[in-house]
């Protein structure tokens, strides 16, 4: 028997009508995911292609979901560790005003906010469809067919686990949010309300607690589709949505769940941080023991032909943040977008910890041939906005790319989730709950070459964090800001606590859905 159904490409045409009709910057899923038939022409009981749903989730979240570089912009650029947002204060003037916490009209019908709106929650209705079809492929597994139905019920824990990520992204920018499950009721979601934001955790808790036993027990670089979620993925992101509800609470039940689910991962003894930091980044840090989500990408090792690169329009992820101007031909170039701040390099010199300066920063006129073991000898020219410092985590020497590629960042992957992120929560909630934080601490300092802290306060761990996530894209700096009511110390009297730690609903959105108010 043949099972045939129409249901993806309907929901999302008829969700993009709704909801992102005002926007001019979407080429949304008006097509096949990757490797995907029509729903129409799939016959659900070849389980072969029970994959093709989960391999389209990953390629989507890959491809702008959730590196749309105005997106990044928008997350990144409150945060102190970033001068600005783009190179010019002409282009998209917008982005300073998000810096500086304004919530006024224009910042409300800027069309980047729209984007990112549009790039969390278009992910999050492409997993509803692929969790539909997927629920096809269940239906026509024989009885007693146990091996197939455990795979469906981990392709299923997968494609949840990145749809609730993209809600986890979206709540952090946005705060009370809608939480999408169900993409095939189309009226319902053009009248959808909001979720609070402690709601928003609480269904990233829930989902991840339901995931997490059909999930592989490996590590994402040991799993059978190599780079994929893992339970230790699930894990992880479980704990930051604790955290994130926990806040600066150190009675909160929800530090237990923080520690619970970080010691889960640290004694399964399958992970272990990369040795060189620096190197981390680069090639030889792709799927490390570290890792415990990525997003992948290749050139294929070849000189020319298909390239799986990061980013939509004009530019890469990597490109995007890039030295600025003319690079005389050198593959070392890019818009130089969202720039390091003096303040994170002062804040990391006054640490003396040269090994995370190094590798965050890479300066307007350096030679790099003094930043790793073999020296690639890279000179960073070009410089027409006057900038001073680019993202060197999103550099790759061109001693490391395809030759014949002259695309920055080919072939390169973009972390998202570390096991040191793991080790730093594991201190953070050991401390809150009247524990020693050494152990975990300790082994983040040791890989950074600083000395060891004996009896590290909550304040150190803080700082720590920021050392070791400075200008990595998502936004933890602000975030750990935001949990621990750290953010007008910080920021001073234009961050108002209870206003300034989200930005404004898109009035696109406002306009097509009321209950969004």
């Amino acid at each position: 028997m043949i099972i045939m159904k129409n249901i993806k490409y309907k929901v999302l045409a008829g969700y993009l009508l709704v909801l992102f009709l005002t926007s001019g910057c979407e080429k949304f899923l008006d097509k096949p995911l990757e490797n995907q038939q029509r729903s129409e022409e799939i016959d659900y009981t070849n389980l072969s292609l029970m994959y093709a749903p989960v391999s389209g989730i990953y390629r989507a979240a890959a491809d702008d979901r959730l590196v749309h570089w105005i997106d990044l912009s928008i997350r990144t650029v409150r945060e102190d560790d970033y001068q600005q947002g783009a190179p010019s204060a002409n282009d998209n003037p917008e982005l300073m005003s998000i810096k500086n916490f304004q919530r006024d009209a224009t910042v409300q019908s800027y069309w980047g906010l729209n984007q990112s709106w549009i790039s969390y929650f278009s992910l999050a209705i492409a997993a509803n469809s692929a969790l539909t079809e997927l629920k096809l492929f269940a239906a026509a597994i024989p009885s007693g067919n146990t091996a197939d139905a455990a795979l469906n019920r981990r392709y299923q824990a997968e494609v949840r686990f990145i749809r609730a990520y993209a809600h986890l992204m979206a709540s952090r920018l946005f705060g009370d949010v809608p939480i999408l499950t169900d993409s095939d009721d189309i009226a319902r979601l053009a009248t959808i309300g909001k979720s609070t934001a402690a709601q928003v955790r609480q269904f990233i808790i829930d989902e991840m607690d339901a995931c997490i036993p059909d999930l592989e027990d490996l590590r994402p670089n040991q799993a059978t589709h190599q780079g994929s979620v893992t339970r230790y993925s699930a894990l992880l992101l479980k704990a930051k949505a604790a955290a994130d509800l926990a806040g600066n609470d150190n009675a909160s039940p929800h530090w237990n769940t923080v520690l619970e689910a970080t010691d889960a991962i640290i004694n399964s003894g399958k992970f272990s941080l990369y040795g060189d930091f620096y190197q981390l980044f680069k090639l030889p840090g792709k799927l490390s023991n570290e890792s415990l989500f990525e997003l992948q990408y290749s050139d294929f090792g070849l000189a020319t032909g298909d390239i799986v690169r990061p980013g939509v329009d004009w530019g890469t992820f990597f490109r995007w943040q890039g030295p600025s101007g003319d690079q005389r031909g050198s593959a070392i170039s890019g818009a130089g977008w969202v720039p390091p701040s003096q303040n994170i390099v002062d804040f990391l010199n006054a640490r003396n910890d040269s090994v995370r300066l190094k590798t965050t920063i890479l300066s307007y006129g350096a030679t790099t041939d003094t930043y790793a073991t073999t020296p690639s000898g890279d000179r960073i020219y070009g410089n027409p906005f006057g900038i001073k410092y680019f993202n060197g985590k999103t550099y790759l020497p061109s001693s490391q790319m395809t030759p014949g590629r002259m695309e920055y960042g080919a072939n390169n992957n973009v972390r998202i989730l570390r096991y040191s992120d793991v080790l730093l929560l594991n201190a953070e909630a050991r401390v809150r709950k009247g524990q020693s934080g050494d152990a975990p601490f300790r082994l983040v300092r040791e890989r950074a070459k600083l000395n060891p802290i004996t009896g590290v306060t909550l304040a150190q761990i803080l700082d720590e964090r920021r050392a070791e996530f400075a200008c990595e894209w998502w936004g933890e700096r602000f975030n750990d800001l935001v949990r621990t009511g750290r953010a007008q110390q910080v920021f001073g009297s234009r961050f108002v606590p209870g206003q300034s730690e989200f930005v404004p609903i898109p009035q696109a959105q406002l306009d097509a859905n009321t209950n969004l108010r």
